[in-house]
């Protein structure tokens, strides 16, 4: 009998190669040691612990998958492509070569899209492509990376939008997280809603965060004759990353249990504890059904 297994959609977890690539940058995103500089932020200093593979493995004992992903936050993907590409490519090659239960997002460079070689690196196995939300907030946003959608939904693979980089952030420390990363989700959000789902109707799209929360605000949205409440796309997801029960009983009254999906943002916080507010079926749609509809895996039968 096989054992059910959960999936978490959502980690990050910097690898050798990766933080020796931006270690070699002399401007921002970069590493000195493991001081981080990125653009607009004082500089922080990272736990190496929080990336060292054996402590990951012990944390994820039990899944069935853990999917890392490009810290988008860092601003690799908008760098000039001959910037770009060297980080993206050590991402990529030592997120593919991490072991079971590890699975990798792909990165592409937005400055120069380019859909060849983004199908050459999704054809290697990886689940889906991430893009930051400050790409993807407009009309224009969605109407750019296009290109890259199409290849995703030539191959059926999902997106993953996660928060870009946070701009001039001011502190106290935690003011990324909430203010800037929130607003990007909402943008992202109602703008795949506007302009991203008619170009790309059969796109499967999970938004990072509960999408900041947007989905509580469809009673403004309908009071502004931006459409009724019910309406739920069944094909866009949003993972749980940073929100605890209260937050997410709250989303699944609004949009239903089943296009929730289970997102820890290790190593930066932890899956919230289901049980009991929403109960032993929501819990195991939250963390293997809707995970493995949305990658269109086939789930774990017990």
């Amino acid at each position: 009998m096989e054992v059910e297994m959960a999936v978490d959609v959502h980690q990050h977890l910097w690898t050798p190669a990766f933080t020796d690539a931006l270690r070699r940058r002399t401007a921002p995103p970069r590493l000195d040691g493991w001081t981080l500089h990125l653009d607009g932020e004082p500089p922080c200093e990272a736990d190496p612990r929080d990336h060292d593979l054996a402590t990951r493995l012990a944390r994820n004992a039990g899944l069935d998958l853990a999917l890392v992903s490009l810290s988008s936050p860092l601003g690799v993907e908008t760098l000039p492509p001959e910037e770009a590409w060297p980080i993206i490519d050590a991402y990529h090659d030592d997120a593919l070569a991490l072991p079971a239960p590890f699975g990798a997002w792909a990165a592409t460079c937005l400055t120069e899209a380019d859909p060849v070689r983004l199908e050459a690196d999704l054809g290697r196995g990886l689940a889906g492509l991430q893009l930051p939300a400050t790409a993807v907030g407009t009309e224009e946003g969605w109407r750019g990376v296009a290109p890259l959608l199409d290849v995703l939904a030539g191959r059926g693979l999902p997106l993953f939008v996660h928060p870009g980089p946070a701009g001039r952030s001011q502190s106290p420390g935690w003011w990324p997280a909430v203010v800037p990363y929130v607003q990007q989700m909402h943008a992202a959000w109602f703008a795949f809603a506007a302009f991203g789902r008619p170009r790309h109707p059969g796109l499967r799209v999970c938004f990072a965060l509960l999408a900041g929360l947007a989905p509580l605000h469809t009673e403004r949205l309908a009071a502004r004759g931006g459409g009724g409440r019910g309406r739920v796309d069944p094909r866009v997801f949003v993972e749980t990353s940073s929100y605890g029960p209260r937050a997410v009983d709250a989303t699944v009254r609004e949009l239903g249990v089943d296009v929730v999906v289970n997102g820890s943002d290790q190593p930066y916080a932890t899956a919230p504890d289901l049980l009991p507010p929403l109960g032993e079926a929501a819990r195991h749609a939250v963390t293997v059904t809707n995970p493995n509809r949305l990658l269109n895996r086939e789930e774990p039968h017990p």
